[in-house]
């Protein structure tokens, strides 16, 4: 029997793309999951998917949605184990340079994909304490390590999320919650075809260079993300917090990849 058995995971962002496949790699080991998006037909059809997973509707960057989203499991479950902060978010309308982009999408980036972090684990965190201990895992992304251009807020917003990682797990370490963050590569999602539609040249060959940018020369799919999830969750990853493990078909490795 798999040790998530029964085990209580919110995953944000979990109706498409990385955060489905975590939603059904969790569901899949037994685990009670609420997927937490914006995406009401996207949410509707994972839940209807697999008896173990429900869906609610929930811009995370809320205070009080996440306060609602957090009760929600509990009410439901009894407590929360693992937070997997996925949400992210990257409009192709934001690719600009510092100086052009809108202090609303600045204001909306950081929010959903920073902000929601502090937000989420603020009110799981009591409920772990309770529990005798919880993980937190954050999706965040190489560009929190190396940048590209025209993707201020974005970065920016990567880099805080690992800065966060790291101090949440020292805090915490003494309540027995572990705190990680994934950094995927090129990931194979409806973000990076929204990209390629809002593109004017070839998808096909865009989708070739995309992958042969990786050493490992193809574009990431979300179940590679979600099976070093379910590690970092584990017992088997007991004596590591605080870390970043990079998902990206040794882009670092291989360096400026931008």
């Amino acid at each position: 029997m798999s040790e998530f058995q029964g085990k209580v995971v919110i995953v944000t962002g979990g109706a498409k793309g990385i955060g489905r496949g975590i939603c059904e790699a969790f569901a899949d080991e037994g685990a009670h999951v609420l997927c937490a998006d914006t995406d009401m037909e996207a949410g509707k059809q994972i839940a209807a998917s697999k008896p173990n997973i429900i869906f609610m509707d929930a811009d995370v960057s809320q205070s009080d949605v996440c306060r609602s989203m957090v009760e929600t499991a509990v009410d439901t479950w009894g407590g929360v184990d693992v937070l997997c902060n996925n949400v992210g978010i990257q409009p192709t309308s934001s690719y600009v340079r510092a100086h052009e982009l809108s202090e609303a999408q600045w204001d909306r980036i950081i929010d959903v994909n920073l902000k929601s972090r502090f937000l989420t684990a603020k009110y799981c965190i009591p409920v772990m304490q309770k529990r005798g201990g919880g993980v937190i895992i954050n999706t965040a992304s190489v560009q929190g390590l190396q940048s590209a251009p025209q993707v201020s807020a974005y970065a920016a917003s990567k880099g805080g999320d690992l800065s966060l990682v790291r101090q949440l797990a020292l805090d915490y370490a003494r309540d027995n919650i572990r705190v990680f963050a994934v950094n995927p590569g090129t990931i194979d999602t409806p973000m990076v075809q929204e990209a390629l539609d809002a593109s004017d040249g070839d998808q096909a060959s865009a989708r070739i260079q995309m992958a042969a940018a990786h050493p490992i020369n193809r574009l990431g799919q979300p179940s590679d993300i979600a099976n070093v999830v379910l590690f970092l969750a584990s017992s088997k990853a007991g004596f590591m917090t605080g870390e970043y493990i990079n998902v990206d078909g040794g882009l670092m490795a291989k360096g400026a990849w931008a």
